[in-house]
């Protein structure tokens, strides 16, 4: 999804953004996520990231490992800003928009705020890279990735659109995966915190093999 905005690195994105916890989200530079957003805070959140022109959310995970009231539970440190690219109107109080990836970050504060909704003061400067679009790109095993796709695929019953996966450049293939895979959240935080494209898409195809192995132990009869 092409942007209207231009972010050459971190200086280019604020310090303070809204954050919106959501289990089993991950969005990556330059991926797409769709959202549908219901709930009264949130939508106040939308209407605040447009009002101010930077119409930025970081999408982070709750940090189920440590306990927490269930309205603000704590949160994992890296997440991802996303810019609005695109928002509809349902009609019946809804927004339904999609968010564009720009670049990680690493929560260094929660803020005391009087929204209902969560801001913090992030840093990207760990992430430097990801403001550089198919960094990497040459170092992916492709090939280890298209086979786990296919046997999972296979393992699945699912079908899948290889023409456009074989047009697919390298970044855009493995983040796509990573995005859509259905893995829980400490494998998507994983995906997620990987420092470069090489090592997520090792990580993914390692995923992948030990869910594979995993469902096929699990479906062995019994040892009589």
């Amino acid at each position: 999804m092409p942007m209207n905005a231009q972010y050459r690195g971190p200086i280019d994105l604020p310090e303070v953004i809204p954050v919106f916890p959501l289990p089993g989200a991950l969005l990556l530079p330059r991926g797409q996520m769709p959202l549908n957003i219901f709930e009264p805070r949130y939508l106040a959140m939308i209407d605040d990231a447009l009002r101010d022109g930077h119409r930025l959310i970081g999408m982070i995970q709750p940090d189920a490992a440590h306990a927490g009231p269930v309205d603000k539970p704590p949160l994992f440190k890296i997440g991802c800003a996303g810019r609005i690219t695109q928002l509809a109107e349902s009609g019946d109080g809804r927004y339904l928009l999609e968010l564009t990836g720009v670049a990680r970050f690493r929560i260094e504060q929660e803020l005391p705020v009087k929204t209902d909704y969560r801001q913090c003061r992030v840093t990207y400067a760990p992430f430097a890279d990801d403001f550089i679009a198919r960094k990497g790109e040459d170092d992916v095993d492709r090939e280890a990735v298209l086979k786990a796709l296919r046997s999972f695929i296979k393992a699945n019953d699912l079908k899948a659109d290889w023409e456009g996966i074989d047009q697919a450049p390298n970044e855009a293939l493995v983040n796509a995966l990573s995005m859509m895979s259905p893995y829980g959240p400490p494998e998507k935080q994983a995906l997620l915190e990987a420092p470069d494209l090489k090592t997520r898409a090792e990580l993914l195809v390692a995923i992948t093999e030990i869910e594979l192995a995993k469902n096929n132990t699990e479906g062995e009869p019994p040892l009589q």
